[in-house]
Order: structure tokens, then sequence, then C-alpha cells
């Protein structure tokens, strides 16, 4: 119980103020005015994940993407003998390229559920501080990816003169069905596995080494980076794309919820595709792309 108790002890005198405290500060201290509040700060990052935890997860997602991608690709070509096919055509081809990548998250995943048990004797969302929101905090979460999603499109609107008329990412969108395909995967698989990669493993351990306003930089900009290939490395496109990567770090780094971020980055990429479904009328109308 506290020593000083003004309810219980109404005589009892006002408690010593710390000479380091603010003279204004103190003065609202002894005449009873109500303080203001607190500044949000960050917390320092807790977590049992470090850089060495990174360095395995990246060698394994090189290994899965190569080796994978190497047995998918004979027996696609085996598949299609006497096809002479393009490889810029098995490159391009959503129905090849998504399911390598699909297999290639599942055996990321899995190693990383084996390494953070061996290493750290902790279950995976528990090491990575999942910890889903609340109701009222999930939907904050999903409102803040809708308005994530339109200040990026103003940016691109603003950048838009210097960003490139054909992007490659654009050669996957073939047809309706391989949109339908992209849009399912984007939403539904691609940010709970890329949230897992920079939100869960490598902010916390740059964090811990580095420091927050250090470790969000650098995780941004290899979150941006990653996506350099699907547009053509051009400055301008990259540029929201940075934007959105530091608002889902600095959410993580906020909220320790590696789950909210998920919440926002799945909503940001439905809206963009929901947007796209409605500009081509269903993803009937592709041309142009």
């Amino acid at each position: 119980m506290n020593s000083f108790d003004p309810i219980s002890e109404p005589e009892a005198s006002t408690p010593e103020v710390p000479s380091t405290g603010d003279a204004a500060l103190a003065q609202q201290i002894m005449v009873g005015e109500p303080l203001p509040l607190p500044l949000p700060v960050i917390e320092p990052v807790k977590t049992e994940i470090d850089l060495l935890d990174v360095l395995f997860i990246a060698s394994m997602t090189g290994v899965a993407f190569i080796v994978l991608g190497t047995i998918a690709t004979i027996v696609f070509m085996a598949a299609h003998r006497g096809q002479n096919l393009d490889p810029k055509q098995i490159a391009t081809n959503a129905f090849f390229v998504l399911p390598v990548e699909f297999m290639s998250y599942l055996a990321i995943l899995g190693f990383m559920a084996l390494l953070v048990w061996v290493r750290h004797h902790t279950p995976l969302f528990q090491a990575i501080h999942w910890n889903m929101p609340s109701g009222k905090k999930a939907m904050y979460a999903i409102l803040i990816g809708v308005g994530v999603t339109f200040i990026s499109e103003i940016g691109e609107l603003v950048l838009n003169r210097w960003i490139p008329k054909s992007l490659p990412m654009t050669e996957l969108f073939k047809d309706r069905s391989s949109t339908f395909l992209i849009a399912g995967f984007a939403v539904l698989v691609a940010p709970f596995m890329e949230e897992l990669l920079f939100r869960g493993f490598l902010y916390p351990a740059l964090a811990r080494r580095t420091g927050v306003i250090s470790s969000i930089l650098i995780t941004t900009s290899l979150f941006t980076l990653i996506h350099g290939s699907q547009l053509g490395y051009s400055w301008a496109a990259l540029v929201p794309i940075f934007f959105v990567g530091t608002v889902l770090t600095v959410t993580r780094a906020v909220t320790n919820s590696v789950a909210t971020g998920v919440l926002i980055h799945m909503t940001y990429n439905f809206v963009l595709m929901a947007q796209f479904f409605i500009a081509t009328h269903g993803f009937t109308q592709m041309q142009g792309l």
C-alpha cells in the first residue's frame, strides 16, 4: 500500500516533488491541477529473436526458392516437352510463379517454427509477438489500411510522370483467371509471410542491436527493395512502397503486434485489388496493362 493515500489520510502531507522535475510541472502537482497526458513512447524491444535467426531464415529463403523453383521448372518443361517454351513465358505465368512461391513460403514457415523452438524453446507466434488485436483495435487497423492505400495512391499520382508506363509485375496479369489468382495471393498469402519475415523477425532482431529508429529505417528499406524487381527498380514507383513499409514497421514498434500489421497490409492489398476489379469490370478488360 502506498505511504500516501489522500482518501484514507486526508491530513497527510503532500508527497515531496522530485528536485529534477520541471518547475511548472511541480507547481501543477502542488496545487492539484490535472497533468497533461504523456506523449506515446516506443518501449524497448523485448524478444527472443536475434540476428542469427534472421541469417538462418534468409538462407532458408534462398534455398527454398532456388530448389523448389528448379524442381518446378524441370517438371513444367517436361510436361510441355516439344512446345519450345520461352523462359520468359514461364517467369510471367502466374499459375507457375505463385504455386512455387506458395510452396516456398510453406517451407520457410515450417523452418521458422522449427528454428525458434530449437533455439528459444518458444512457439512461433509467441516468439514473433503475434498478439492478435481486439475487435476495436482490429477495426482501427483496417481503417488505417484503407487510409494508407489512398495516401499511397496520391503519392503515385504526384510521381506518375516518373513512373514507367509498363512495369514487370503487370506481365503476370495476362487474363482473368491469372488476375483472380494474383488477387487472392496478394490479399491472403503475401501480407502474412512478408510481415512474419520483416516485422516478425527482421525488425526486432535489428532493434536489439541498433535501436528502434534505425531498425525501422533499415527494415523499411529492405522491405521496399524486395519489391524492386516487380516495379523495375523505379524510384518513383518505390516511394509509395517505402511509405507503406514505414507505416507497417512503426505499427509493429508501437503496438508490439505482428498481427496488427498483417491486418493493415491485407487491407491495403485488398483495396488495391478491389479498385482494379472495378476499373477492369471484373478483371474482364485487361488491355493496356
